[in-house]
């Protein structure tokens, strides 16, 4: 492919996790990719074992996507590129479990950063270009608990319910665009979310019912391209949403609120 006719997927928290196998998922499909994630060792290894596997240019851009400025940084870098963009996949995110009065406010307010304002801000600066192609796809990043209110995880489910908002919105208002936009919402995954969140023994009981990341982010890369509005990988996880859409609020919030006290 000439240089010129070159096109790139970018994708936050790329260096592990889902973000890790959405990058391996397209690149088997033939994508570049622009990887993006806090570390730079696990970026340069990640793009050094596509590029020589897949036969694909990988560039990586080592920031932390939560202090302010950062989505900025971003765009100044793909724009001085002149990257070509078809793909946009806001993954990067993470959660703070305890009681939102006894979690520190600024830890919570930078997980709103990375979880909320970095997608909206990424997403319009990198819209322009998106806008440029035959058919381009934005992958948005949420979560089952988008679904519900959960106790101990209050500000984390809130974000996630922004995510799908905004997606839903965007989506609509693109319709008559080449811009596809998905929202993909799965339910535990063996990513190591649960002991960063602070869930350590939750995590035992969640791997029962986790998905493996390969598995979540095949589903969700089928889904984008298929044009799809939501993503929930997994029967028991669309069971579990279906619930939260007819059962009563406070028997769900009494539910997820006895699940997450550990």
């Amino acid at each position: 492919m000439a240089e010129a006719e070159k096109r790139y997927a970018v994708i936050t928290g790329a260096s592990k996790g889902i973000g890790k196998s959405i990058a391996i998922g397209l690149a088997k499909r033939g994508y570049h990719l622009l990887l993006i994630a806090r570390s730079a060792d696990e970026l340069y290894r990640l793009s050094q074992e596509l590029s020589k596997q897949f036969n694909i240019e990988v560039n990586t851009l080592a920031i932390d996507l939560a202090q302010a400025g950062a989505a900025k940084k971003v765009s100044e870098w793909i724009n001085q590129q002149q990257y070509r963009i078809a793909v946009l996949v806001n993954n990067a995110g993470y959660g703070l479990w305890g009681p939102f009065a006894e979690l520190h406010l600024e830890e919570q307010m930078q997980m709103c950063q990375l979880n909320m304002d970095t997608v909206l801000r990424l997403s319009y600066l990198l819209l322009p270009l998106l806008m440029m192609e035959k058919q381009a796809y934005i992958l948005n990043v949420s979560s089952t608990a988008a679904y519900q209110a959960v106790p101990t995880l209050a500000v984390y489910a809130a974000t996630k319910a922004f995510v799908l908002s905004f997606t839903r919105a965007l989506k609509f208002e693109l319709k008559d665009t080449p811009v596809s936009v998905t929202c993909l919402s799965p339910g535990p995954v063996d990513t190591g979310f649960a002991h960063r969140a602070g869930l350590d023994a939750f995590s035992k009981m969640a791997e029962k019912f986790n998905m493996q990341p390969d598995e979540v982010a095949e589903i969700a890369i089928k889904g984008m391209l298929n044009k799809k509005s939501e993503i929930i990988p997994g029967f028991t996880n669309i069971i579990s949403v279906y619930a939260n859409r007819v059962l009563p609020k406070a028997f769900i919030e009494k539910m997820a609120a006895g699940i997450y006290k550990t």
